[in-house]
């Protein structure tokens, strides 16, 4: 299995840096910087100290490429074979560590799949991911919150109980290291 990332609008440089850090040790191939998500080094070239401190030379490792448009590279990768899956709470999602991958073909099911390649796709820190993007996943996955309640959250499946969401570097990590049990 191999994987790629994609950042929508992911604002800050320290969840960016961290996000690459955290690809180069789960064995991403490539990041993919969407709309406004900033770039390891800034409009004359230079390595953002901010974004250096967190990511530890990560970007000299994991190939990166900017990309104005995420639902025309989305497609793209689609057409290329890539799945693609959301990271994202919504009424349509499902907990990231019940996927399953079929060995024969790929599809969400059951089994282990050594050919499958799987595009993550993350977005802003406070809105998330917008329907435009979501609608284009083949399927959307979160991480299930526990402890105490946030007060009025509006999560789609909110039952009383447990944090809204988690930090989008923490939710990555988290998803991606679940992938490598696929």
């Amino acid at each position: 299995m191999v994987f790629c990332v994609i950042l929508h609008n992911v604002r800050s440089v320290h969840n960016v840096g961290s996000i690459f850090r955290t690809a180069d040790a789960a064995g991403a191939e490539k990041i993919y910087l969407c709309g406004i998500t900033p770039a390891p080094h800034d409009r004359l070239g230079n390595l953002r100290k901010d974004f250096a401190k967190v990511a530890l030379g990560a970007e000299k490792y994991v190939a990166w490429e900017s990309v104005k448009n995420t639902a025309r590279l989305t497609a793209a990768l689609k057409k290329g074979g890539w799945k693609i899956f959301a990271v994202e709470q919504s009424r349509k999602s499902v907990p990231y560590d019940e996927l399953k991958i079929s060995a024969k073909s790929g599809s969400v099911t059951g089994g282990k799949s050594k050919n499958l390649k799987i595009a993550l796709v993350l977005g802003d820190e406070v809105r998330g991911l917008p329907p435009s993007i979501l609608n284009r996943a083949g399927k959307i996955l979160e991480i299930p919150m526990r402890g105490a309640m946030v007060g009025d959250a509006d999560h789609p499946k909110h039952s009383g109980r447990g944090k809204e969401s988690l930090n989008v570097a923490v939710s990555f990590g988290i998803v991606a290291f679940e992938l490598r049990h696929l």
